[in-house]
């Protein structure tokens, strides 16, 4: 799925639109301050006093979407200024967005405003009538990671005015992720500058000046008073506390009296039959120091009646400081209901609660939205939504386990103020371990993970993804992608097995790492999670040049395939899934041309593939959640997108900003008949069963007893093997590898130390980023705990006399889906500065050149200059793993789970295909074993014989490995002399391998053997 791309913008940008805009504010001219107020206190002067810099610097600086979005700044003299000689003065034109920031200096204390009551500044104003967006930073560790706090004003004036802005009119951005030190209180001790946003669309100058802090600060602004939670569940006759506090800015002790009046009033519940009625005040006094507390009690009464959940508000007045943003609700628990019976069968449960539930609370279960998009949660109640999820790069702060599993008990818990209490369920990508979470286990990529051959250890990787995601709160994960990936070009290649539909069969043992048994009887254990087969149907073979998003050239494209195509490459994978009882399956973005006259059809609109292959021909039983705002991309209006989605199959919407718009839509498409009763109880049905065989009901909240094992030893042993295993060695003239603890290594190049590019995308944050994002083990200090003596020069600098070998570690830096589609800014190049590296060290000394990449790089120029290739894939956190097989404590054993291309010319190149010359063959992996198997053609007949007599007993291991034999015996021949007449029949011998077909596949090895 697509997630929430930060990685361009800056820290201080905000993001255009309407969501951002609070709204205009009251436009004052400054009036004589009262005789008690402080003098106001200058931020900025604009008399040179601030200069143009950047952090850690204080100064003035601008930023923007793209090179043509800063404006021009000056400190302009101007014969008018409100204050002094000069103004900020500046001219803009600006298609995303842009604007400049004051920040303080990031080496200095922020700074204290809260003795004062708001800013205000002097604004040109030029009576455009558009809205300029401006904040104010607080708290975090400098004005690049504080919390921002917005409002806006309208040009709606001609000449000099004065803006006064009360910090009670600033709320927080709830789409913005600052990293640390963030309570997103408006505490105004730590403040680190403003920020100002121009308008969009049309160029525009505009002019400021005197930024100034005035007024004294009432203890309305300074105090609030606050509940311990917005929701209080309490078993029926139960007696639910409420606490309550009073806390103060800067913690300081309250000046004057703060009272709170409470009273019980509305709701569901009835006073005096289900609950006793409260009524009081509580007084905090004068010096009562911040933090205090009061606690008020509102006894439950039993009826012994079977029931919905009831709510009890308990609405609160408050004099001398800020009232609670929201009224707590007691919620006397749901009970004696068939539903809640954990003994039950699901099928006896899902139809219990299905006859009780509204129409709407049927449309908010078939609701999944965004984290950043419901604030503090309170929709979650109001639209009975069924689903969260983070986006890549959507995380709490900070970014720790403990932080994940607060945040989505906090959203659990606003679930429980809904009638029947059905628990939210939490999606995440976990695509390659929990790799939105900060120093968890990354995994290979799936296209590592495919270059081991090892079902069992991908199954292991699956575990270790599942019991990190599920400790944090999170009991659904959006993976494995199962798509069969038959172009090199998409930028979704790594997240493929390969290229063969039967090595991704094979790796599908992760769906069981993952749900555990295929019954899905341990979805509710705490080390297990729900996991997603994607992308339904075909996404990894969209033809090049096809795809109408944005700059996008393949991903999100057109498959046009054969149906009998169409079922041999990409279907098959789905069917194994739901062999295996995948939970979910997620629809592709991509559209399926069958050749029948249709022409393209977006695979969310195709109720010919979701609801009869998936559900009725191959008898998934689970729920299809949409991928990312996936059906806006469906043709009409969005009434159409949501009836035609609906009824194509698709049981759960991901709408993570839209959640509303969906729900109502929904409503009323099915009260007009355009979407059935039968329809909607189908889906609702489907996700409640996946909610109860999840125990989600029982335990709604996380449990975190196995959070400890978050990126532990274990863990990361695991991983480690991955990335030793997805080692594929291309080649190897003179056993240059593995290298030996006593040779002198010089070691080069982009990726040899930089755990970012190492991961790749989808790590931390959408897109992923170069740099030390995550902790791990890059591949240099992996060598460097190996024990070698390695001296390291990233650019090859350095001088390279005296060494024995080099390892030059080179590639592509982190991309997400069509982000990194070839020809999206993008090709299969090295950089100009890696192949510099390879260049000088491997002119110097024998030299190993590892690829760290999503796909196959164009190496071939330089083949001949190279004594030993690497394909290395994005091996994850732990580059102990590729140092294990550099330095021979584990032998190379990968091979390759795509065909390496000569030249993108060849594009798409596969198994299978009539012409076929590329540079190595699918399967191709050379070996450290010492005991590579010899003897020529006779070894080969004898190996045919065992491989026959194998398959036709059984005796899967044992034609495994006669098969493996002949390989290794083949590629010893054959060395990097591959032609197209060796090339065809040892890519087809691995895939009859992987087949079952034993005898065949060594009879390929032998043609190709014949031919090398």
């Amino acid at each position: 799925m697509t997630g929430l791309d930060r990685n361009s913008v800056r820290r201080t940008a905000v993001l255009a639109g309407a969501a951002l805009i609070v709204g205009l504010l009251p436009l004052a001219s400054a009036g004589t301050a009262a005789a008690a107020d402080p003098d106001p206190v200058p931020v900025d002067r604009f008399e040179g006093e601030v200069p143009f810099a950047s952090q850690p610097a204080e100064g003035l600086f601008t930023w923007g979407g793209d090179a043509d979005d800063p404006p021009e700044l000056t400190l302009a003299e101007r014969s008018d200024a409100p204050e002094g000689a000069k103004v900020l003065a500046g001219d803009y034109d600006i298609s995303g967005y842009g604007g400049f920031t004051h920040d303080y200096a990031a080496d200095q204390p922020g700074h204290d405003w809260s003795a004062h009551k708001g800013i205000r500044f002097w604004w040109d104003g030029q009576d455009n009538g558009k809205k300029t967006a401006f904040e104010i930073k607080d708290g975090g560790a400098n004005g690049e990671a504080s919390e921002l706090w917005t409002t806006s004003f309208t040009d709606d004036f001609s000449g000099w005015k004065q803006i006064e802005i009360p910090f009670g009119d600033f709320t927080y951005r709830t789409d913005y992720q600052p990293v640390g030190g963030i309570d997103q209180v408006l505490g105004l001790t730590q403040m680190w500058g403003y920020a100002v946003t121009l308008p969009v669309g049309a160029p525009g100058r505009f002019a400021m000046d005197d930024v100034e802090l005035y007024g004294k600060a009432d203890q309305s602004l300074r105090a609030s008073v606050t509940t311990d939670a917005a929701v209080y569940p309490v078993k029926e006759g139960g007696t639910a506390s409420v606490k309550v506090s009073v806390a103060t800015t800067g913690s300081a002790p309250i000046d004057e009296p703060v009272t709170v009046a409470y009273e019980s009033a509305g709701g569901t519940a009835e006073s005096g039959k289900d609950y006793t009625p409260v009524k009081g005040e509580i007084t905090f006094p004068a010096g009562t120091e911040s933090g205090a507390s009061r606690t008020v009690r509102v006894p439950t009464l039993r009826d012994r009646t079977g029931e919905a959940a009831e709510t009890v508000p308990l609405k609160l007045t408050v004099t001398g400081a800020k009232a609670p943003a929201e009224t707590p609700q007691v919620v006397i628990d749901a009970h004696g209901l068939p539903y809640l019976d954990a003994k039950l069968p699901v099928k006896k449960r899902v139809a219990d609660l299905l006859s009780r539930m509204s129409l709407a609370e049927k449309a908010g279960q078939m609701t999944q939205a965004e984290r950043g998009a419901i604030g503090a949660g309170g929709d979650i109640a109001a639209y009975d939504l069924g689903s969260l999820l983070s986006g890549g790069g959507s995380t709490p702060t900070p970014n720790t386990p403990e932080a994940w599993a607060k945040m989505i008990d906090g959203y659990q818990l606003r679930a429980q103020a809904t009638r029947f209490q059905i628990p939210l369920i939490y999606g995440v990508d976990a695509v390659h371990g929990h790799n939105n979470l900060a120093g968890a286990t990354v995994m290979p990529h799936n296209i590592g993970i495919g270059a081991t051959r090892d079902p069992a250890l991908a199954e292991r990787t699956g575990a270790v993804t599942a019991a990190e995601v599920r400790a944090t709160g999170v009991p659904w994960d959006f993976a494995p992608c199962l798509c069969v990936t038959r172009d090199e070009r998409w930028g979704r290649s790594y997240e493929s097995f390969g290229e063969d539909p039967a090595l991704v069969e094979s790796m599908e043992t992760v769906v069981q790492g993952l749900q555990g048994d295929r019954s899905g009887r341990d979805l509710k254990d705490d080390d297990r999670v729900l996991a997603t087969a994607k992308h339904f149907v075909g996404d990894g073979g969209t033809a090049y040049g096809s795809s109408t998003t944005g700059s996008y050239t393949v991903d999100q494209g057109v498959t046009k395939v054969s149906r009998q195509e169409l079922e041999a490459v990409h279907l098959a994978p789905f069917q194994e899934a739901v062999d295996r009882g995948v939970g979910t399956v997620m629809p592709s973005y991509s559209s399926l041309d069958l050749g029948d006259g249709q022409g393209p059809v977006k695979m969310h609109a195709r109720a010919d593939m979701i609801n009869g292959v998936l559900k009725d021909r191959m008898g998934f039983d689970g729920f299809v959640i949409s991928d990312w705002n996936a059906i806006d991309q469906l043709p009409g209006d969005y009434a159409a997108h949501v009836r035609t989605s609906v009824n194509a199959g698709v049981d759960m919407m991901m709408v993570p900003y839209g959640y509303k718009e969906f729900s109502a839509t929904l409503i009323d498409e099915a009260k007009a008949g355009r979407v059935t009763d039968r329809r909607i109880d189908d889906a609702v049905a489907r996700i409640l069963a996946q909610k109860f065989r999840l125990g989600l009901f029982e335990k709604p909240y996380a449990d975190t007893s196995g959070a400890s094992a978050i990126g532990s030893t274990a863990h990361r042993a695991v991983a480690r093997q991955a990335a030793a295993e997805s080692q594929v060695l291309l080649k190897n003239a003179g056993s240059v590898l593995p290298l030996k603890k006593s040779q002198k290594v010089y070691v080069a190049g982009s990726n040899a130390d930089d755990i970012g590019n190492q991961t790749g995308g989808w790590t931390i944050t959408w897109q992923g980023s170069s740099g030390n994002i995550t902790p791990g083990t890059t591949i240099l200090q992996g060598m460097r705990k190996a024990g070698g003596d390695v001296t390291y020069s990233k650019d090859a600098s350095a001088s390279t006399a005296g060494y024995d070998v080099g390892v030059v570690v080179v590639g592509e830096t982190p991309y997400a889906e069509g982000v990194g589609d070839v020809g999206n800014g993008n090709d299969l190049e090295l950089t100009a500065a890696d192949k510099a590296a390879v260049d000088t060290v491997c002119a110097a000394m024998k030299c190993a050149v590892l690829i760290v990449s999503g796909r196959p790089q164009l190496i071939g120029d330089r083949l001949g200059d190279v004594d030993a290739l690497v394909a290395s894939w994005l091996p994850g956190t732990e580059g102990d793993g590729v140092a294990d097989v550099l330095y021979g404590r584990r032998a190379f054993t990968g091979q390759l789970p795509v065909t390496w291309p000569k030249s993108e010319s060849q594009l798409p190149i596969n198994v299978g295909d009539t012409s076929y010359d590329p540079q190595f063959p699918y399967g191709w992996g050379l070996t450290t074993l010492t005991n590579v198997p010899g003897g020529g053609t006779a070894s080969l007949r004898a190996l045919a014989l065992v491989a026959a007599a194998a398959e036709r007993a059984g005796a899967r291991t044992v034609a495994r490995t006669a098969v493996t034999k002949a390989r290794l015996l083949v590629q010893q021949k054959i060395g990097t002399a591959v032609t197209a007449a060796s090339a065809k029949p040892f890519a087809d011998a691995d895939h009859l391998l992987l087949t079952g077909h034993y005898a065949d596949a060594v009879a390929k090895l032998t043609q190709a053997y014949r031919a090398g």
